[in-house]
C-alpha cells in the first residue's frame, strides 16, 4: 500500500507520469539557495548548462566562477573558498568529479571539514551512448568512504531541489548524485525530505526494497506487480541519503518483512547495497540480495536499453525479489 503520508504524485504509477531530468531540480535548488544566501557560490568545470548552474550563473554572476576542464582546481579553489567563509557548490559530470579528482576532494575538503557541496552530473548508465567512460558507476563507493562526507542520491527532480536548498544550509562537506536523462517524478512539494532520514514510500510485511535516485521508480513499479501477481506485500523505502543512512528506519523495515533487496544504478559493491549490508550485520541479520552493477563497467546504448539490459528496471527486481522470498520461507 503506497504510504498516504508521503504526499506522492497520484500519477506516478501511470504511463503517462511526467519526467524531467533529476538534475534540474538541483540548478532550481541552487538558485533557490543562491536568493536566500548571499554566501551561497558556484564553481563549475566547463559543463554550467548540462550541469543546470546555468541560472545561477546569470543571476549572480559576481558568484559564478567558470574554472575550465580542470577538476582538480574545481574542488580546491571551493574549499578555499569556504575556508573564507563562502558556501561553494561544484559542478561537473559524476566521472570527473569525483572521479579524476578524489584526492584532492579527500585532502583539502574532507580532510580540513571544508563546508564543499559536490553535485556530480550524469552519474549511471543512463547516460546512455556516451558510453562506459562517462557512466560513473563508482561515485557512491568512492565518496561513502570519505570521512565527513554526506552522500546523496534524490529519487527525482523535486526531491533533488529540496536536497539542494537542505545541503546549503547542512554544514559540512557532501555529494549530491544527479542522473542526465529524464525521469518519472515520484514526489510532490508536499514529499517530506530530511536529510539522514529514509523516507517509506510504500508499506509492506513480506519484502523490503530500499533503493534511492532512479531505481525508487521501479521499485514501486516492482512492488506493485509483486502485489497484484503473486500477492506479495512489499516495503518500498527510499535511501535518498546514503550517507548517514538512516539505520533505524532500515533496521525496522527489516524486523517488519524478514528480507531486503537493494536497487542502486551502481556498483554494488561500496554502494547503498553495500552500507545497508554493513547496517544489517551489525544490527539485524536478515535474508538479502542487491541489484546493482556488479563488478563491470558500462556499455553504449540508449538509457532504456542498458537499464533493460542490466536488469536496472521492474523486472529485474522482480526476478530477485521472488528469489530473495524463496530463500526468506528457506530460513
Amino acid at each position: 500500500m503506497i504510504n498516504s503520508q508521503m504526499h506522492l504524485n497520484p500519477e506516478l504509477l501511470s504511463p503517462e507520469v511526467k519526467q524531467e531530468p533529476i538534475r534540474s531540480g538541483f540548478g532550481r535548488g541552487l538558485l533557490a539557495a543562491g536568493e536566500s544566501n548571499k554566501d551561497v557560490v558556484a564553481l563549475c568545470a566547463d559543463l554550467t548548462d548540462s550541469t543546470k548552474m546555468a541560472d545561477f550563473a546569470k543571476s549572480f554572476p559576481e558568484r559564478f566562477v567558470e574554472i575550465g576542464v580542470a577538476e582538480q582546481n574545481l574542488v580546491t579553489v571551493a574549499a578555499g573558498m569556504a575556508l573564507a567563509g563562502k558556501i561553494p557548490f561544484v559542478s561537473s559530470y559524476a566521472a570527473f568529479s569525483p572521479g579524476r579528482n578524489w584526492e584532492q576532494i579527500r585532502t583539502t575538503i574532507c580532510l580540513n571539514e571544508t563546508d564543499v557541496k559536490i553535485a556530480g552530473s550524469h552519474a549511471g548508465v543512463s547516460v546512455g551512448p556516451d558510453g562506459a567512460t562517462h557512466q560513473m558507476l563508482e561515485d557512491i563507493a568512492l565518496m561513502r568512504v570519505l570521512p565527513r562526507m554526506m552522500v546523496v542520491a534524490p529519487c527525482d527532480a523535486i526531491e533533488a531541489e529540496k536536497a539542494t536548498k537542505a545541503l546549503a544550509s547542512h554544514k559540512g562537506p557532501a555529494y549530491i548524485r544527479l542522473a542526465r536523462e529524464k525521469s518519472p517524478i515520484i514526489t510532490t512539494d508536499e514529499t517530506p525530505f530530511a536529510l539522514g532520514k529514509a523516507q517509506v514510500l510504500r508499506e509492506g510485511t513480506d519484502l523490503t526494497i530500499v533503493a534511492c535516485g532512479t531505481m525508487v521508480y521501479y521499485a514501486l513499479l516492482a512492488a506493485e506487480e509483486l502485489a497484484s501477481s503473486h500477492k506479495l506485500d512489499v516495503e518500498v523505502v527510499n535511501a535518498a541519503v546514503i550517507k548517514p543512512l538512516d539505520t533505524v528506519t532500515i533496521v525496522a523495515s527489516a524486523r517488519k518483512t524478514g528480507a531486503v533487496l537493494t536497487a542502486e544504478e551502481a556498483q554494488i559493491n561500496g554502494g547503498l547495497g553495500g552500507a545497508v549490508a554493513e547496517v544489517l550485520a551489525d544490527h539485524y541479520p536478515v535474508p538479502m540480495a542487491r541489484v546493482g552493477m556488479v563488478d563491470r563497467f558500462g556499455e553504449s546504448g540508449t538509457p532504456e536499453e542498458l537499464l533493460e539490459h542490466f536488469g536496472l528496471t521492474a523486472p529485474g527486481l522482480i526476478e530477485r525479489a521472488l528469489e530473495l522470498i524463496k530463500r526468506k520461507s528457506h530460513k
